[in-house]
């Protein structure tokens, strides 16, 4: 890699570490704490937060015709949501003590923490979830695909990628072969 682009590189971690010790300072802002996990709020925010919850059946009533005729739709995604969560799972299990691939620790990505909100609804709850689950579930699925990628194939398109996973920029160019047989995995 050149040095121009591991400069890059280094730039792109170092905003991100900048943003993040600014989103830390909004985050304090809004009077919560992580304790041993679990998120505390203090008592006059939850109290101001039970306040704004709407009311299930309120919520449920007011929701738009749209929104109950597509609900099944999204919720079906469940079925392959779980069978991609099981698939990927068990293909890490087996495939990447073989080949020396660190696991990726599922708990990383599915996180569920938004039951802790008590302007929610049960219902809003429940949808939290669910997209938790989902964005979580293809999060840990992409990294493992990114792992296995990195192991197998770690060659850039020649094409620009969209949201490329977190270790693409340290593939080979594109038509380098050099550069990729002095840092392939596989004999």
């Amino acid at each position: 890699m050149s040095s121009t682009i591991e400069r890059l590189a280094e730039q792109i971690r170092s905003l991100q570490d900048e943003l993040e010790a600014e989103l830390a300072i909004r985050r304090a802002k809004l009077n919560y704490t992580l304790r041993s996990g679990r998120v505390r709020f203090e008592e006059e925010v939850l109290r101001a937060h039970k306040a704004l919850r709407v009311g299930l059946a309120r919520y449920v009533l007011n929701a738009g015709v749209m929104h109950v005729v597509t609900a099944p739709v999204i919720y079906s995604l469940i079925i392959p949501f779980v069978l991609l969560d099981i698939f990927v799972t068990i293909y890490q299990a087996i495939c990447f003590p073989v080949y020396g691939i660190e696991k990726v620790r599922r708990s990383d990505y599915l996180i569920f923490d938004r039951y802790h909100l008590a302007y929610l609804n049960l219902l809003e709850k429940i949808n939290c979830a669910y997209c938790s689950y989902g964005n979580g579930l293809l999060a840990y699925a992409r990294e493992i695909a990114g792992r296995t990628e990195q192991y197998w194939c770690p060659i850039k398109h020649a094409r620009r990628v969209i949201a490329a996973h977190e270790g693409y920029d340290r593939f080979a160019e594109f038509g380098d072969a050099d550069a990729f047989r002095k840092h392939s995995q596989v004999p």
